[in-house]
């Protein structure tokens, strides 16, 4: 594809087209969710009307309501001081999430219980190490761009789940 882009100024425009209004990936090499249902409508003989998707915008504010706001939290009782915000650039975290949506590998389901994971996965962590690992958490934006929630997903769809920190008696010397 990339030697027919290079010839031709208008291949090259009508490919950047594609892409802008979510008919194929950001690489050019597959089709995304709506853009195969166009493909699909194109070759169906029946006069139906197509409608385009959009993402569902509770599906949206469920996940950024469920992104943590800073890195302070509490959890069993134990207070972690945290120093930064984490939930930032909701516009711009929205055309990302309504992005990922449309490309159809991920529900939207998928990405708040993978961000629940990660994030209970930290808490405990911090718990167990003493020491606040939500300051490790990217922001909203990063977390989205950098796709840092396959990993769980990949993880919840093996059937792991986080365990919660046993609280052992220590021994204060």
């Amino acid at each position: 594809m990339s030697d027919m882009l290079k010839g031709s100024i208008k291949i090259n425009t009508i490919h950047q087209s594609l892409i802008r209004k979510g008919l194929i990936t950001d690489d050019g090499s597959e089709l995304t969710l709506i853009g195969k249902e166009l493909l699909d409508f194109i070759e169906t003989p029946m006069i139906n009307k197509f409608v385009k998707k959009k993402a569902d915008i509770t599906d949206f504010e469920n996940w950024w309501k469920a992104f943590p706001g800073t890195d302070s939290f509490t959890h069993k009782d134990r207070t972690f001081a945290g120093s930064r915000t984490l939930r930032q650039n909701k516009e711009a975290c929205k055309l990302k999430f309504d992005k990922i949506m449309l490309e159809g590998e991920y529900t939207a389901q998928d990405m708040i219980e993978a961000l629940q994971y990660d994030v209970l996965q930290k808490k405990e962590n911090s718990i167990k190490q003493k020491a606040n690992k939500l300051t490790y958490m990217q922001n909203s934006l990063t977390y989205l761009n950098q796709r840092s929630f396959e990993p769980f997903i990949e993880l919840i769809k093996q059937g792991r789940q986080i365990s919660e920190a046993q609280e052992t008696g220590g021994t204060d010397i």
